[in-house]
């Protein structure tokens, strides 16, 4: 049984008000030196102009795009932009290589066409266990792509061989909190840097 189980009751006022004192608690304990890692790794990337690329499965799949969308466009940035793509988009990519070569291969063959070294590869997944994620961030360790972990749960075997990694601490299958929590962290790293940037 997960917190959100232990939580319930048919009364939705209630269930409401324990659920967000529980996101609540989650987000107060996300480490911000993660973040800043991470945002240092971002302001890099861009000021190298080289790409990053978002991936992810199910909800995380729309994270990685929303992350992209708000990370390329949304800061407003044109002379010098974030170079960002999310792997997760082309419905016609994803489908042609989980059928020709299996769905553990669909981002890591985007890479081997897409990525050059010195790139940055972004992983979104609540268990950090997924065959198609560990294969890209196997790819880009054997070539000098820096790897970035947003996890939940234990963090799976992606936090274990990620560069860096920001991780959300839940408990197992609780996606929901999970996925509100990268989300929040996709505001929060797009709200800081649209800032910063203008300060440069």
């Amino acid at each position: 049984m997960n917190n959100l189980d232990r939580l319930f009751t048919q009364d939705i006022c209630a269930f409401s008000t324990a659920y967000i004192d529980y996101l609540k608690k989650i987000l107060d304990d996300i480490e911000s030196s993660e973040i800043a890692r991470f945002v240092e790794i971002l302001l890099d990337a861009r000021a190298n102009k080289k790409t990053v690329y978002f991936i992810g499965n199910g909800g995380s799949a729309s994270t990685a795009s929303h992350f992209a969308n708000d990370l390329s466009f949304g800061c407003n940035e044109y002379e010098q932009p974030f170079q960002v793509v999310s792997l997760t988009d082309n419905v016609s990519i994803l489908t042609a290589l989980g059928n020709d070569y299996g769905y553990e291969e669909i981002f890591v063959r985007q890479l081997m066409i897409q990525s050059k070294p010195g790139d940055i590869l972004v992983g979104i997944s609540a268990s950090g266990n997924s065959d198609n994620i560990i294969n890209a961030f196997k790819y880009a360790a054997e070539n000098d792509i820096q790897t970035v972990a947003l996890t939940a749960f234990d963090g799976g075997e992606m936090k274990k061989i990620a560069d860096v990694g920001i991780h959300v601490p839940t408990d197992f299958k609780e996606y929901g909190p999970a996925e509100d929590a990268h989300m929040i962290l996709d505001h929060l790293v797009t709200a800081y840097l649209m800032r910063i940037i203008r300060l440069a």
